[in-house]
């Protein structure tokens, strides 16, 4: 399933327009993004959580070259399944 099928789907079952469902999912993907980047965890009970990690510079090697290369420290967004949707799909009721 990728974005236009989300849009899709979301058109279908709240009868909103195409146009409409796109903006609606736009608006939910930018307010995660957004509460991410001032560094707030972002939960939606039963389906899972959104939360920054932060990296460590570290030393790493150029696949192509094998040669050494210092790698910057960084963050990265994780998610984190909640109960409701790790039953889901794994079929428990």
């Amino acid at each position: 399933m990728n974005k236009k099928d989300i849009i899709n789907a979301l058109s279908k079952k709240t009868g909103l327009t195409k146009s409409k469902a796109a903006d609606a999912f736009k608006t939910m993907t930018d307010s995660i993004t957004g509460a991410l980047k001032k560094g707030e965890k972002v939960s939606l009970i039963g389906f899972g959580s959104f939360d920054i990690v932060k990296r460590k510079a570290r030393n790493g090697r150029n696949p192509a070259t094998g040669d050494k290369m210092k790698i910057k420290a960084s963050n990265a967004p994780r998610f984190r399944a909640g109960k409701a949707l790790k039953d889901a799909v794994n079929k428990k009721k």
